[in-house]
């Protein structure tokens, strides 16, 4: 249009410019591209330019889709965090949305919609190192059918993991061990956080353990001044760190097949140090859960100096249906039933006043040591159970 006005109509590039509201060095480039292509200058043309000196060269690309790959295929994180965290780290120069759109156009990342935005959520974390641990234990199968069961403690503050070790079935003894274990290498914690399982608490039991009496984990934290904090019944959620932690370690443990629980243990050892020394970790501003660890000083328990608590010790039912005690130098025989010969069970001990529980927190049995005998029946059920002092408080 603006050419045909100053070739058909005579008009100078002035007039032509005040009539269409147009720059006058608009129309004079237009008309000398006609003089020069003819009719193949109103072919409509893109804007791209000739040339893109920043944009990421075809080697760059092809690592990044192939790192995609290499930790898709290993069961590793692959986002593009991480790629580019890795990229970063091995020299490349690379931004971290210029990852993304690689891999959003060779089809590697699909959009997600429905999933709720991180910027909605309400984030806390213990301000130091053991400041609190978190555990939980889930269900993974193994290659020929067997079902075990995997826990882990993982600390608040640094997502440190602190254990992460397979079992047949996870009970009380196991959690205290698992923990005791994890407290000696690395100190105890000022809290931990559970969910309300009668492997960390009693509180909400039903029947004979519901009574007030703590089981074995309760009362080992009583002892050392740690705080026990429980989220609430069905709100998973309040244990994210390590409900998610689950999701990145299946994740791992389906491209690396166990089909025992020794190999099993090997492959979550392998996830373990890797997590903790290699991968960069979005809440730490990539920082691996082992450096933001160790940075600061840790948090301490405060405990008490004279605790009126229960001791713990193990034992296992014997043929008889009795355990063993041994009291003042003397061995004594504390009678537990024949109906549960084999059974484990923890023996919480206060003064005279013991009790036997087995590893789901049910009390098999209660006595008041007479140091005189060998042989120490049940308490009879006709006498009023003694009142138990509370080993703490829970939040």
């Amino acid at each position: 249009m603006l050419v045909r006005a100053v070739v058909d109509l005579g008009l100078s590039y002035g007039q032509v410019a005040a009539r269409y509201r147009v720059s006058k060095t608009l129309v004079h480039r237009l008309h000398h591209r006609w003089l020069v292509e003819g009719e193949a200058a109103f072919t409509p043309r893109s804007s791209r330019p000739r040339s893109s000196p920043a944009r990421i060269d075809e080697a760059t690309r092809a690592r990044v889709v192939q790192l995609r790959d290499e930790l898709t295929g290993a069961g590793l994180d692959a986002g593009a965090d991480t790629i580019h965290h890795l990229l970063t780290a091995q020299g490349a120069s690379i931004s971290r949305s210029s990852v993304w759109r690689i891999l959003t156009s060779n089809h590697r990342i699909l959009a997600q919609p429905h999933k709720r935005p991180r910027s909605s959520y309400i984030r806390f974390a213990a301000e130091q190192p053991n400041g609190c641990w978190q555990s939980d234990f889930t269900h993974w199968r193994l290659t020929g059918g067997l079902e075990v069961e995997i826990i882990g403690w993982l600390d608040d503050h640094s997502r440190f993991l602190l254990h992460l070790s397979a079992h047949r079935r996870v009970t009380g003894r196991t959690v205290t061990s698992t923990f005791t274990s994890a407290a000696a290498q690395h100190g105890w914690p000022a809290a931990t956080l559970t969910d309300n399982g009668n492997v960390y608490t009693t509180r909400y039991a039903g029947g004979p353990a519901g009574r007030g009496h703590a089981n074995a984990f309760e009362t080992l934290l009583a002892i050392e001044g740690i705080t026990q904090k429980n989220g609430r019944p069905y709100k998973p959620t309040t244990q994210g760190k390590i409900e998610r932690l689950w999701q990145t370690l299946k994740k791992y443990l389906a491209a690396h097949p166990a089909a025992t629980i020794g190999q099993l243990q090997g492959v979550l050892d392998a996830f373990a140090e890797h997590y903790n020394h290699h991968r960069p970790h979005r809440a730490l501003h990539r920082l691996t859960p082992a450096v933001a660890y160790t940075r600061i000083p840790k948090a301490t328990p405060a405990r008490p100096d004279d605790p009126d608590l229960w001791r713990v010790r193990y034992d296992t039912v014997d043929a008889s249906g009795k355990i063993s005690l041994r009291w003042a130098n003397r061995m004594l025989h504390l009678a537990i039933g024949r109906t549960h010969a084999g059974t484990p069970v923890n023996l919480l001990l206060h003064g005279l006043d013991t009790t036997a529980i087995d590893i789901d927190g049910v009390i098999l049995a209660e006595h008041h040591i007479n140091p005189e005998r060998t042989y120490q029946p049940q308490r009879k059920t006709a006498e009023p159970p003694k009142p138990r002092v509370q080993p703490f408080t829970m939040s």
